[in-house]
């Protein structure tokens, strides 16, 4: 990568620093360094591919598949599922946030050493379907990860319904190593079974063959155990009432093109947002805001 420009983030000693770089295919982005841990974003997607603390693996896992082009979703990070989730007939699949150039609007160092960067969603001919909107992304780079995604209604007199995702990819050291806590007793939509309703029975989800589950009215906690590390990944979720659990396992992984054979063993997705009967429904003038928090412990 050739950097072409660097901007420190604060004055004092420790502070973040963030580095405007020429990324994979030559699409802009930031790397950014804190005392804790060091993360890069893509301005295509405002998409963070990667995130890791100091002395830990990666949080987040990328496909060595991906594709890294113009207007070509990237696989893997944290891509932004806005404003629709899933197919729609002749449009991109999750939503065209996640293929748009987004304005890098601030970025404000904190003074614990955090840096925060802040994006806006561009105008774009796709949104003429919705009424209008704007949408703001804050990403906080510290010990732990905290994606915040308002999006306000900005029509006088159209009810905005839509849905909202962070679809994030977890990196984990063998899919067999993995447990998920905290959907016990939750319903969902088995999409691998047709969409069939079912309930969540165990207190921890283990993975063995393709999972695609769309969990609905939950706002729980969810962690994430990996045995084969050590390391327990908290997700910490406000304004979200789904949480998607999805690995494509190996069938599925073949027919990827952007995704390699053997990749389903080395990760999870684990998604927070609104999707499905959860959607947003916004009334004029009002905002909605999605955050999450991502942090890390032993085991």
């Amino acid at each position: 990568m050739v950097q072409t420009q660097a901007e420190t983030s604060g004055v004092t000693e420790g502070a973040g620093r963030v580095s405007f770089m020429d990324g994979r295919g030559d699409l802009p982005m930031l790397e950014v360094t804190t005392p804790a841990s060091t993360a890069e974003i893509y301005m295509q997607g405002a998409h963070v591919t990667h995130f890791r603390r100091k002395d830990e693996p990666p949080l987040l896992f990328l496909s060595q598949c991906s594709r890294f082009g113009e207007g070509e979703p990237i696989r893997g990070g944290i891509p932004i599922i806005f404003p629709w989730f899933g197919p729609r007939e002749g449009l991109p699949q999750h939503g065209f946030a996640r293929l748009k150039v987004w304005n890098l609007k601030e970025v404000a160092p904190n003074v614990n050493g955090s840096v925060s960067l802040r994006f806006q969603l561009p105008d774009c001919p796709e949104a003429s379907a919705f009424p209008t909107c704007s949408a703001l992304y804050t990403v906080t780079i510290s010990d732990a990860l905290t994606l915040e995604l308002m999006v306000t209604n900005d029509s006088k007199e159209d009810v905005f319904i839509f849905d909202n995702c962070f679809h994030t990819y977890f990196e984990v050291s063998d899919i067999k190593n993995v447990s998920i806590t905290g959907l016990r007793g939750a319903k969902y939509l088995d999409k691998v079974a047709g969409y069939a309703e079912k309930a969540e029975n165990d207190d921890a989800i283990r993975i063995s063959s393709e999972e695609d589950r769309v969990y609905l009215n939950t706002t729980s906690t969810v962690e994430i155990h990996d045995t084969g590390i050590g390391r327990r990944i908290r997700i910490q979720k406000a304004g979200s009432n789904s949480t998607v659990v999805w690995n494509p396992w190996m069938a599925k992984a073949q027919q990827m093109p952007d995704f390699a054979n053997d990749e389903y063993q080395r990760m999870v997705c684990v998604e927070s947002g609104n999707v499905s009967s959860n959607a947003v429904k916004l009334e004029p003038g009002k905002s909605s805001t999605l955050q999450v928090k991502i942090s890390t412990a032993p085991l």
